[in-house]
């Protein structure tokens, strides 16, 4: 990462620079201090009190340089929607793990990404900033360095990270719009299911949606969560009476969709390093698309 010393950054020190404008955390900038490349100025080290001089260049290496060696690269089918040397964006397909675990080790988006980097010559750590469920398709944003990934978990703490949801729902939800706050815990005998609780006995949730379709006893809703908490969509459209179509945990298995009717559809959020809003779209897979089509016709998806 290279960055021009302009006339504003002219007489500040390299720490002013990377802790009170660019954001570095304490860790990353520990590592960049015992980097013998990883704070230069005109191509030599410099510590972070050093005094910057309009006309300079300061380079950070923040850029990745060793390998996830625990992933292995896997040529699996995943379409990138952005891509610059700080990030990926990404539709991930249903049915397809985010990250390696249990059962899975050469089928998730992990896999794919490794190959991706690697046809290009490129290492490859994988930093997702967001997740979603193996049956859930749609946009994940990747962090290709330590600081973007930095950055960007703070953008999601302070709710800057907009997400937008397709869901469809089994029954018929009312009123048009709505927003429910309802807490959030893991139930206790388990580690998957997760339900709805009292004030202060599990983790603040908060769902905003509107519909864009009701017919049939179906509702096609956009759902945007305000807050992050696991299967919060599923847990709190099951509590409003109107699950997730095709979800088995908390609803019911569907024989015209093998997964649940969830897409991940647009992600907004500033550059982490530029502060220009991205955003990202993700178009419908095949499954959910042909099923709308079935349901509400093809005038839904124009």
């Amino acid at each position: 990462m290279e960055l021009y010393i302009d006339a504003e950054r002219a007489g500040k020190t390299v720490f002013d620079v990377l802790r009170r404008e660019l954001g570095f955390s304490n860790r990353l900038l520990a590592r960049l201090k015992q980097d013998e490349r990883g704070i230069l100025v005109d191509g030599e080290r410099v510590t972070v009190r050093y005094p910057l001089r309009r006309g300079q260049r300061l380079t950070l290496a923040v850029e990745d340089r060793s390998q996830s060696e625990t992933i292995l690269p896997v040529d699996l089918p995943v379409s990138v929607l952005y891509e610059d040397e700080f990030l990926w964006g990404v539709n991930k397909p249903p049915e397809m793990p985010t990250h390696p675990s249990h059962g899975h080790y050469d089928d998730t988006l992990a896999n794919a990404l490794a190959w991706y980097a690697a046809q290009r010559g490129e290492p490859f750590v994988f930093r997702p900033v967001n997740r979603l469920d193996r049956n859930t398709s749609g946009v994940v944003l990747i962090a290709r360095d330590q600081r973007a990934a930095g950055v960007l978990a703070r953008t999601m703490q302070q709710r800057q990270m907009k997400k937008r949801y397709l869901a469809l729902l089994d029954g018929e939800l009312y009123p048009d719009a709505g927003t429910l706050s309802a807490p959030i815990r893991r139930r206790a005998e388990s580690i998957i299911f997760r339900e709805v609780c009292g004030e202060g006995e599990g983790d603040e949730a908060i769902t905003a949606w509107r519909v864009l379709a009701r017919d049939g006893g179906y509702t096609l809703v956009e759902a945007s969560p305000e807050t992050g908490r696991t299967h919060q969509l599923r847990v709190h459209f099951a509590h409003l009476g109107c699950p997730i179509h095709g979800d088995d945990l908390y609803g019911n298995a569907a024989e015209d969709m093998p997964r649940q009717a969830l897409h991940a559809s647009t992600l907004t959020f500033p550059h982490p390093v530029t502060g220009e809003e991205i955003i990202l779209k993700a178009p419908l897979p095949e499954d959910f698309r042909n099923l709308l089509i079935t349901l509400f016709g093809k005038d839904m998806l124009l």
